[in-house]
């Protein structure tokens, strides 16, 4: 019994890591979130697809993660940096 409630505290926990970024930031940044999942969606699309590309899937599929890594980056430096003329305090 103890066991199968650290599995669901484990899951429960993964998931709400997993959904916050999207919640938090949706409303402050609505163009960046929906960049990134676009970005998501087209690794995944990218991922699915014929390997047989001459390797250009596979450095598409990389750099669309890179960009991923780089969006998330942009998201997390203006949650964390105010600029001039923003009226409110980011946290």
């Amino acid at each position: 019994m103890r066991s199968r409630l650290t599995r669901i505290g484990i899951v429960s926990t993964i998931v709400v890591m997993s959904l916050a970024p999207r919640y938090l930031y949706a409303e402050e940044q609505p163009h960046m979130q929906a960049a990134l999942q676009h970005l998501r969606e087209a690794a995944e699309q990218l991922q699915k697809a014929d390997h047989d590309k001459g390797g250009h899937r596979a450095k598409a599929l990389n750099l669309t993660r890179q960009a991923i890594t780089q969006v998330e980056a942009g998201i997390q430096y203006d949650n964390a940096h105010t600029t001039k003329g923003e009226k409110k305090e980011k946290k």
